[in-house]
């Protein structure tokens, strides 16, 4: 365990046992040299304790989790430390959507073997490095043996004032639909790594490495959490496709949505992609791995959140409008043609 590691005689093997004061285990030892001095928060107890402690402050505590596990949501070659930031900041992506600051997380790490410095020692600097950055401490967690492939979940926690933590629900008819950033890079960077076309097409080094960094290191779109508390309706991250993504929140809303194809935000790789006919459109809007934030909010706060998102360094698009109705989104090209969609989202299973 990233705590304490409790009293486990009848099930721990004898080279665990505490012998003339030696850690009792190499998960302690793990715990001690890589995780213990990321744990700077003093409710963190400096992982010696059970549990952690949170302290209020008046604030709803907003709570999350994610899991990824190689093979799925990274690659076996990936290096560790963007392994590390993924996980951490797809946590912090649902957090910002949901207008919560973070305050801490817990980790949970499934390894094949707890002597891998070359891995580990990477993996913890850049998870600290990133605890620092968004001010979101490590609090305990478990690490745990498996002979299948590695996985890194993460359970992160935010608190916004209280009743103001915004849902996928509370769209309605006649709300601009707002999207940060940009849509597609981190598909076209799973592509190239995967080979295949795109990898063929993708011959611009710059271009290229700018989409495998969406795809391995996303960048959680945490200053953009009090704006979206301030002006949106209704908000989530788009972690498995903008289609997809968006089609849940307006599912959970009741409502629609008709959304202008060319208003679609996309890289300048990502265009260029595009213009030559390497990919479609409607690829990068199923694809996953997006993390920006979608959300709805009323004609008369466009300009002011718009200005906002402006002065924290985040782009935003206006994209479509939310309409009355139960069918899913509509997205039109730019000759008003409703484009039919083959698959709408990244699916786990």
């Amino acid at each position: 365990m990233l705590y304490s590691t409790r009293s486990r005689a009848s099930s721990a093997p004898k080279s665990s046992r505490v012998v003339s004061g030696k850690p009792a285990s190499g998960e302690d030892s793990l715990i001690a040299r890589y995780f213990r001095p990321l744990a700077t928060d003093p409710g963190a107890f400096r992982l010696d304790d059970d549990a952690a402690a949170l302290k209020p402050d008046g604030s709803d505590i907003v709570v999350t989790t994610d899991a990824i596990v190689e093979g799925v949501h990274f690659l076996s070659d990936d290096p560790p430390d963007t392994v590390a930031r993924k996980a951490l900041r797809v946590n912090l992506s649902d957090l910002a959507a949901k207008g919560a600051t973070p305050a801490g997380f817990v980790l949970t790490l499934a390894l094949r073997s707890a002597d891998d410095e070359t891995w580990l020692k990477p993996f913890a600097a850049a998870l600290g490095e990133d605890a620092v950055q968004f001010a979101c401490p490590l609090l305990g967690g478990d690490t745990v043996s498996t002979p299948g492939p590695l996985m890194v979940s993460v359970t992160a926690f935010g608190r916004v004032p209280p009743g103001k933590m915004i849902h996928r629900s509370g769209a309605k008819p006649g709300e601009r639909v707002m999207v940060t950033g940009t849509i597609g890079d981190a598909a076209l960077g799973l592509a190239i790594l995967r080979g295949g076309k795109v990898h063929a097409a993708a011959s611009d080094k710059a271009a290229r490495e700018a989409l495998i960094g969406r795809y391995r290191v996303p960048q959680p779109r945490v200053a953009m959490a009090e704006i979206v508390r301030d002006y949106a309706s209704a908000a989530m991250d788009v972690s498995d496709g903008l289609a997809g993504d968006l089609t849940k929140l307006c599912g959970v809303s009741g409502v629609s949505a008709v959304i202008d194809l060319v208003s679609i935000p996309l890289s300048g790789a990502a265009q260029d992609l595009v213009s030559r006919g390497v990919v479609g459109l409607e690829t990068l809007i199923a694809g996953g791995d997006d993390y920006e934030i979608l959300c709805t909010l009323s004609e008369d706060c466009v300009e002011a959140f718009a200005q906002a998102a402006q002065h924290a360094g985040v782009a935003v698009s206006s994209i479509g409008t939310m309409v009355a109705g139960s069918a899913v989104p509509k997205f039109i090209d730019g000759q008003g043609r409703e484009i039919a969609l083959e698959y709408r989202s990244y699916s786990h299973f």
